[in-house]
């Protein structure tokens, strides 16, 4: 067999291998792309602003809030950002880090043990009830927060898919554009006069 025939098998080899990677790094830009707007349409729609710099707490005072400070909430870093930082925070300080389960099976004690009081318009009872009630509206927040926090750290998880997508596809593009090249460069040698000898020869 010539140098030439071997040549140009590789580089048809290898055409056609980039042109497979190629289509796949087509396709996991697009899921990149989805991802990315995905995130940032769904986002943007909830219309929540980072509180501007000269209105953050001291415990508000995170790094990633000053940098985001006054901006729109539109990426799932952002999304990171404002849940950990900002909602966690407020979340904690609603009932002594307790958590919503914590807070709920609370304030469903307190109502157990105020149902079992033989007097309710008793000073005691009345003391109960409004205790069980701020127990209820605690519970309540907690939720709501901590709702909100779990939905905006699952647009950053979200997030996180499309740019690994995004990684793969920059990796499939790169070595598309070697094999590519390579298969150039077969090509080319293919025509050399130096592809005219015999490599393989049957004996």
């Amino acid at each position: 067999m010539k140098r030439r025939t071997l040549d140009i098998i590789f580089a048809v080899g290898g055409l056609l291998v980039a042109l497979l990677i190629l289509v796949l790094g087509l396709v996991l830009q697009n899921q990149a792309d989805f991802a990315k707007n995905y995130v940032h349409n769904q986002l943007s729609q909830q219309k929540i602003s980072f509180t501007p710099a000269q209105f953050l707490t001291a415990e508000e005072k995170n790094p990633c809030l000053k940098k985001n400070a006054g901006k729109p909430l539109v990426t799932g870093a952002q999304a990171q950002c404002y849940a950990n930082h900002y909602i966690g925070v407020h979340v904690k300080a609603i009932n002594d880090g307790k958590t919503y389960a914590e807070t709920s099976s609370d304030a469903r004690a307190l109502d157990t043990k105020l149902a079992a009081m033989p007097d309710q318009t008793s000073a005691e009872a009345k003391q109960l009830a409004a205790q069980a009630a701020a127990m209820h509206g605690k519970a309540t927040s907690l939720f709501q927060g901590e709702t909100l926090r779990g939905l905006l750290l699952t647009s950053y998880g979200f997030s996180i898919f499309g740019e690994r997508a995004q990684q793969a596809a920059d990796v499939c593009f790169a070595l598309a554009l070697v094999l590519f090249l390579a298969a150039i460069a077969g090509f080319v040698h293919a025509a050399t006069k130096k592809a005219d000898h015999v490599i393989l020869s049957e004996t």
